[in-house]
């Protein structure tokens, strides 16, 4: 009994030293520090912040958007449709914004009060989107068909370019769910 114990944590204890093994590696760069591991050449994306930053009011996190929101934030890319990124302020970590004027990304939202069951909707590139054109000053599109919703706010006097441009970012980043509308 005693034998099969040392071996059941023998069997537990080598991949976790295993896998920190590789975690310090990856960490510290997995070299000695005496040199650049590969040369990287081209130029470096403009850096985010030429614009003023843009104050956001995001939700409360919750754990369905703490779990699938940091995939989407990470596939975020720092110039979209011609439009550079530019910084957020919010309470959320779950938020993004391109161009002047602002076209801003929030994910995790509730999902949108105007989506009932014959509201029309829009398919781009696999995502299905609320829009709610009620306010003359932004269009909100709101993805319905995903495991958290996401919210683009767009200025009227822009165009579609941004969320048409991000419809296959959110469709291979956030799993898809059936649509229910709320009314």
């Amino acid at each position: 009994m005693l034998r099969r114990a040392a071996l059941l944590a023998a069997a537990l204890v080598v991949p976790v030293v295993i896998t920190l093994v590789v975690l310090i590696n990856v960490v510290r760069g997995g070299h000695d520090g005496g040199g650049p591991v590969a040369d990287v050449d081209g130029t470096t994306a403009a850096p985010r912040g030429d614009l003023p930053p843009v104050e956001v009011d995001t939700p409360e996190v919750t754990p369905a958007a703490e779990l699938a929101c940091p995939v989407l934030m990470g596939q975020l890319p720092l110039e979209l449709a011609g439009e550079d990124s530019r910084m957020v302020r919010s309470d959320s970590p779950y938020a993004y914004a391109w161009g002047d004027p602002a076209v801003v990304l929030v994910c995790g939202v509730a999902p949108p009060a105007g989506f009932v069951a014959d509201a029309a909707t829009l398919v781009v590139s696999g995502v299905q989107w609320f829009v709610d054109t009620s306010d003359p000053e932004t269009v909100v599109w709101t993805t319905v068909d995903r495991t958290v919703p996401v919210e683009v706010r767009v200025p009227a006097s822009a165009d579609s370019a941004l969320p048409t441009a991000l419809s296959p970012i959110i469709a291979t980043a956030l799993p898809y769910t059936e649509p229910v509308p709320g009314g």
